[in-house]
């Protein structure tokens, strides 16, 4: 048996702990406390710690799902959370002012992880502000210097999701079955 472990980054509300509660094949664990900052204006609750989940890839395999807190205070554990891990996967809200400066914090933040590993990034609250174009996306990213799949996600949406860790695991091994 294999154990992979992905990382879910991304800005306060962008999806990650709906995401791993929605993949994870048991209840996910959450450290989620009141928010006690500007984070109350957007949610009620923020992650402080982690989200935690699994989920089985073909029965043998198993990744291990976390998400990072999103605000910068806790980015301390970004750094540990990502030790060890496969890749990551970057939420992003399209509800935010600047969804495109949130994609290049976060990939600049993580910007050395992602150079030994991989990444796949997922739009998310497109049911509520229509999604900026997807070519300022993919220019943004060719700015940045860095090639990643990126989608329009539904965080609550498992196949939509399915999607997503699939194409980042492409993305680290091409030839790889996948049957998540």
């Amino acid at each position: 048996m294999s154990d992979f472990k992905i990382i879910f980054a991304g800005p306060v509300g962008s999806g990650k702990t709906s995401a791993i509660a929605t993949l994870s094949d048991d209840k996910p664990v959450c450290t989620n406390q009141n928010a006690s900052d500007m984070t109350r204006l957007r949610k009620s609750e923020t992650t402080v710690a982690m989200d935690y989940g699994t989920m089985a890839l073909d029965g043998i395999e198993k990744i291990h799902l976390y998400g990072t807190p999103g605000q910068e205070r806790f980015d301390f554990m970004w750094e540990l959370l990502t030790k060890n891990g496969l890749g990551l996967i970057l939420l992003l809200d399209n509800t935010r002012r600047d969804p495109l400066n949130d994609m290049a914090f976060f990939l600049n933040a993580f910007k050395d992880y992602i150079n030994h590993t991989a990444v796949a990034i997922g739009i998310t609250q497109t049911d509520i502000v229509p999604l900026l174009k997807m070519d300022l996306y993919q220019r943004k990213l060719k700015e940045l210097n860095i090639k990643a799949a990126i989608f329009e996600v539904d965080a609550r949406n498992y196949n939509d999701l399915s999607h997503l860790v699939q194409a980042l695991l492409f993305t680290i091994d091409p030839g790889l079955e996948c049957s998540a």
